[in-house]
């Protein structure tokens, strides 16, 4: 199973939106969802978390790493 409802959005984007199937299938799943009017993204990575997440998984070396 992809995740995607693609029924759903090939109906929001060819009927809905108008779109043509090459500019539908041309377009990213980003663009699609900006298209339908979506303004929400994640929420950016500030500084305190990825810090946090640096410490939570160091990079470290192995013994084939040079």
């Amino acid at each position: 199973m992809s995740g995607f409802d693609w029924p759903g959005l090939m109906q929001a984007g060819l009927r809905g939106l108008g779109l043509k199937p090459a500019e539908f299938w041309a377009l990213t799943p980003a663009e699609l969802r900006l298209m339908l009017g979506e303004t929400q993204g994640g929420a950016p990575l500030v500084r305190d978390r990825l810090e946090a997440l640096m410490q939570a998984y160091p990079d470290t070396r192995g013994e084939n790493d040079e």
